[in-house]
């Protein structure tokens, strides 16, 4: 899928020629313009920037404002990924009509493809209305990092076969509501298969094992970039951060000894240049 801008019909196309789908999360220009070289499939403007960029403890906090200024970057930088955009947490779920307007105001004014909101069988009737409205929708389920705290917690999902069953009903709302495919998040492996069998869009997985349609990662995860804690579904693929902050000690070590900057980094002046101007100063 590269050379040309991925659509979702590329993505749900994927899933019928059993070929997994690669994702991962960008939140500004550098980054979006990092994944489009990569050549992943699907960048997703999350929400979890809220920790990873923001700071915030979680996603809770973050606002429609703050989702569009970092799509609209992410979107700069990816010529060929489908871009996908967070609805943010309380954005789609006061009102359908709401929930309308806020997925446009994503596409209009943030620049992204499609949107992701959070929630099974309670929202699909929302997720309808957005899909009719003429906005590919991509949903997720199983942890939900938006209601994790009435979820007990950011705990795995589905354990019990009571709560798996509940988790494949979601899925099946998903699809049934006209989304074109769905994540789902910190599952037991064995349900992961079960529910990307289920339906017949296709099943990204973070945390939900290797036979579903493909995986997402946040990419401040993956890179070690952010480590205030690592899940146990992360592979780290490098350790960029300490390379970041040995930089930044040996930058701070040669201003202090003032071996930087070196001539090698600095402009120059004629000496002609510099006498005619000292004789101006002196008048």
């Amino acid at each position: 899928m590269t050379g040309k801008k991925i659509t979702i019909h590329d993505i749900k196309q994927a899933k019928k020629d059993h070929r997994k789908l690669v994702m991962v999360t960008a939140y500004d220009y550098p980054f979006g313009l990092m994944a489009d070289e990569a050549g992943v499939d699907i960048v997703l403007v999350g929400d979890s920037l809220g920790m990873v960029v923001m700071g915030l403890e979680g996603t809770v906090g973050v606002t429609m404002e703050h989702m569009i200024h970092h799509i609209k970057a992410v979107v700069r930088g990816c010529k060929t990924p489908l871009v996908v955009g967070d609805m943010p947490f309380m954005s789609y779920n006061t009102s359908v009509r709401e929930a309308i307007i806020n997925a446009g105001r994503l596409m209009k004014e943030g620049g992204c493809d499609v949107v992701k909101l959070e929630g099974g069988v309670d929202f699909a009737p929302t997720i309808e209305a957005i899909v009719k409205a003429g906005i590919p929708v991509q949903g997720h389920i199983g942890l939900t990092p938006q209601t994790a705290s009435a979820l007990g917690g950011f705990k795995i999902q589905g354990k019990d076969a009571l709560a798996a069953k509940r988790i494949v009903d979601d899925a099946r709302a998903l699809e049934d509501a006209g989304a074109f495919s769905m994540i789902i998040e910190a599952v037991p492996a064995p349900l992961g298969e079960v529910i990307a069998e289920a339906v017949n869009i296709p099943v990204i997985g973070i945390g939900a094992g290797p036979n579903v349609d493909g995986q997402v990662l946040v990419t401040h995860d993956m890179i070690g970039l952010f480590d205030k804690f690592v899940p146990k579904f992360v592979k780290q693929y490098t350790q960029i951060r300490p390379t970041i902050i040995d930089a930044m000690k040996a930058y701070k070590q040669e201003v202090i000894n003032k071996t930087f900057p070196a001539w090698e980094h600095s402009f120059n002046m004629s000496d002609e240049t510099l006498a005619e101007l000292g004789k101006m100063i002196q008048k």
